[in-house]
């Protein structure tokens, strides 16, 4: 932090411009302190926005927890402004704060039409008044069993008492969908917040939030840092769901900084999931819903192999004749997730990375997935002179092709980042599927995520084996619920069938029909291993261009955890992915039974070349 001097009384948490060397920056006022001894210089500028005091208390909070800068906390939030219009505006933490904006015409009212709240069954209507009764809870509902009616009535009840409202989606694949449904009850008080949004759509709703006119913000992870006042909800649907997590500095967990956020709000918390995740079943009260909304039945079939075989086909097939739509999952994006050697065993590697490289057929490339490296595709191996390279690992392009080639007639879509890549191709192929357009949707993790439509009667779940065999000790649950949710996506309102193309029938049967006796019994397996949720566990990760570097600097913070009471180190030496982007990396994996102890020790071991994954997710 920097010192500098003001005549005017400055309030904390105010966006000011000030001289760094030759030239001026835009700071936030963090701290008063009586005058130094040394020059300091005076604040050029107070410019209209600030930070109130609850966001500063909740960056400090993620800045401490999360082993990150202040500043780098403070980037995650948009701030407030003071007045409602500027002529001039300047730029904070790479973020423009002060862009001329328009002002939005619309009122923003609620829906004038005065639209009937949803009618509830008796379950969600019990559901719904024991989730009343608690500050937090978690809504533990089987696929198509209501829970956005129950949102609805939530959001209605919030907004009533005088108070606004967070909702959170992991993915912005699924905020179409919810923007309709919550639109047709709540008008245009709700927008939608995400990273993909242009700074004139940004402006826009930023205006409309100080209006007063957007009483509603929905999105993905940023949404949780809006400067929405008075804020008396917030929903985080899918809670279970990895992307919740930030994989870069500060690297925070929507889901847990949404549940302190709503403490110091005091506002209350709802998290929402049909598969979730052992640490909300196991730290907050739950509310059950055991029914689907629609009754319908569901069969489960297993098959062998590890492409696209027959009795996908066959499958496909007899779903289209019935005039219905099918879904495909893989884990794996582009063609394939590698090219091998089958004559000396080697994959063709990134040269700055030690990954394999993946394909990508499209664009006639193969591209790392880690540090963007692209090259041409290429035959022979660069090991051996061996040809041709083997590709290994179906993936979604190769997925449509195959089924494209016995299936001529099907009309397909690709559903995965390689494909979506703008918010506009995510409405153009979700619009398709909803009008029929699509008979067969082929998708990775994307696919999965909550989406809703009543014609889909078959799911294909390939690649379970691949997740079930991480070297991750979520492995088993990641895998459960990708089954669970994928499933989910048929059979809303129609029978369906699933495939579960798989070698380990006997590990997911026992489990088809009641993830919650899976979690139970995965409990018993954590707790004997001493893992999350009946520890904390965090990742330091060592990077340097220099492997000695690397390596010593492992050695010494090892020597140092291992000194210290109350932590355990479970996991170290070289990363998964040893390289990335030309560093060397090494990894340590701690856990203890306390929070306090573990924050204790690593923040007594951070420094220059190290990174700390506080409840980490990925261990590559």
């Amino acid at each position: 932090m920097l010192t500098y001097t003001s005549e005017a009384k400055l309030e904390i948490g105010s966006i000011v411009k000030v001289p760094l060397k030759c030239t001026a920056k835009d700071a936030i006022i963090l701290e008063e302190v009586a005058k130094p001894d040394f020059e300091t210089s005076e604040i050029l500028e107070i410019t209209s926005y600030y930070y109130t005091s609850k966001q500063l208390e909740i960056a400090k909070f993620i800045a401490l927890y999360y082993f990150s800068s202040i500043s780098e906390s403070l980037a995650l939030f948009v701030p407030h402004e003071r007045v409602e219009s500027n002529e001039h505006r300047y730029s904070c933490e790479g973020r423009n704060l002060m862009d001329p904006r328009s002002k939005h015409e619309d009122d923003g009212k609620l829906n004038q039409d005065e639209v009937a709240l949803p009618i509830l069954t008796n379950s969600q209507q019990n559901a719904l008044q024991t989730i009343k009764t608690h500050q937090k809870s978690l809504l533990f509902g089987v696929t198509g069993s209501g829970k956005t009616e129950i949102f609805i009535h939530l959001i209605a009840d919030t907004l009533q008492s005088g108070k606004n409202v967070i909702l959170l989606m992991p993915e912005i694949s699924l905020t179409p969908q919810m923007k309709k449904r919550l639109t047709k009850y709540f008008g245009e008080a709700i927008a939608l917040w995400h990273s993909k949004l242009t700074k004139k759509q940004k402006y826009d709703i930023l205006d409309r939030i100080s209006t007063g006119d957007i009483r509603i913000i929905a999105g993905a992870r940023s949404a949780l840092f809006t400067p929405l006042d008075n804020v008396g909800l917030i929903i985080v649907d899918e809670e279970h769901d990895d992307s919740y997590k930030a994989m870069t500095t500060p690297r925070y967990h929507a889901r847990d900084v949404a549940v302190m956020m709503s403490e110091k709000l005091k506002a209350k918390i709802l998290l929402a999931s049909a598969t979730p995740s052992l640490g909300s079943y196991t730290n907050y009260p739950i509310v059950r819903l055991m029914d689907s909304y629609n009754k319908s039945d569901k069969t489960y079939k297993f098959i062998g192999g590890d492409s696209i075989n027959n009795h996908i086909i066959n499958a496909i097939t007899q779903t289209l004749k019935n005039d219905e739509q099918a879904i495909v999952f893989l884990p794996t994006r582009g063609n394939f997730k590698y090219l091998h050697c089958s004559s000396c065993g080697d994959t063709h590697k990134c040269p700055f990375c030690s990954v394999g490289m993946a394909l990508h057929r499209d664009n006639r490339h193969l591209r790392c997935h880690y540090c963007g490296y692209s090259e041409p595709i290429i035959t022979k191996c660069i090991s051996c002179g061996y040809e041709p390279l083997s590709q290994s690992r179906i993936g979604t392009k190769e997925a449509v092709e195959i089924i494209s080639e016995n299936l001529p007639n099907a009309k397909l879509g690709q559903f995965d980042k390689d494909a979506i890549t703008t918010p506009k191709k995510l409405s153009s192929l979700l619009d398709s599927l909803s009008k029929r357009e699509i008979d067969v949707l082929v998708g990775t993790q994307m696919i999965s995520k909550g989406h809703d439509y009543p014609d889909i009667t078959l799911s294909i779940i390939m690649g379970l084996d691949y997740v079930l065999g991480l070297a991750d000790f979520r492995a088993k649950e990641r895998a459960m619920s990708l089954m669970f949710q994928i499933a989910g996506r048929s059979g809303r309102d129609k029978n369906a069938s699933v495939l579960i193309q798989t070698q380990h029938e006997e590990y997911f049967a026992p489990y088809l029909n009641d993830y919650e006796l899976f979690i139970k019994d995965e409990l018993e397996f954590r707790k004997m291993a001493f893992y999350p949720p009946f520890s904390r566990m965090s990742r330091v990760i060592i990077e340097n261009r220099d492997l000695t570097k690397a390596k010593n600097l492992t050695t010494l913070l090892s020597k140092k955890l291992h000194e210290l009471k109350n932590i355990e180190i479970i996991g170290e030496g070289k990363a998964p992915v040893e390289r990335i982007a030309n560093k060397y990396r090494y990894h340590i994996i701690v856990k203890s039974h306390s929070q306090k102890e573990l924050l204790k020790a690593l923040h007594s071991i951070n420094g220059v070349g190290i990174k700390i994954d506080m409840d980490a997710i990925d261990f590559s």
